[in-house]
């Protein structure tokens, strides 16, 4: 869908994974850290950039399709999902990839689709339930 190149000037436009709501997202450098903007409307978030190498890694070692799982950070995430990892103290960042505190869930939402956009891996468009593995 993006045509964008990943800058504030000219982010990458998403969907959701259901293909339900639009987003944008870009790379930006915050207290001398890489991380993703992603704006949802008017609320803004934020991701350690480097969940994008870090979830790739992890996706090509697990070798199969596995369930994102969504949640807001008030929520638990359910286990084995992509959600679950990017809050996990067993993650290379030893937690939440989100930065903002109380917006830090949601990983699962928005990063798949990003990661489709660059090519890094495949991602379901079901209704619900959706799937991502590494290409």
């Amino acid at each position: 869908m993006s045509a964008g190149n990943g800058t504030k000037e000219n982010p990458w436009k998403l969907k959701t994974p259901p293909q339900t709501s639009e987003y944008e997202m870009y790379k930006d450098e915050k207290d001398g850290k890489e991380i993703i903007v992603c704006t949802v409307g008017k609320t803004v978030l934020h991701y350690d950039y480097r969940c994008l190498e870090d979830l790739h890694a992890m996706l090509k070692q697990h070798g199969d399709w596995m369930e994102l799982g969504s949640a807001d950070e008030q929520k638990p995430a359910k286990e084995g999902t992509v959600e679950a990892w990017g809050r996990s103290a067993e993650n290379p960042v030893s937690g939440w990839y989100g930065l903002k505190k109380g917006l830090r869930g949601r990983f699962g939402m928005y990063i798949p689709p990003l990661m489709e956009e660059l090519g890094l891996a495949e991602v379901e468009h079901n209704p619900r339930n959706n799937r991502m593995r590494a290409k």
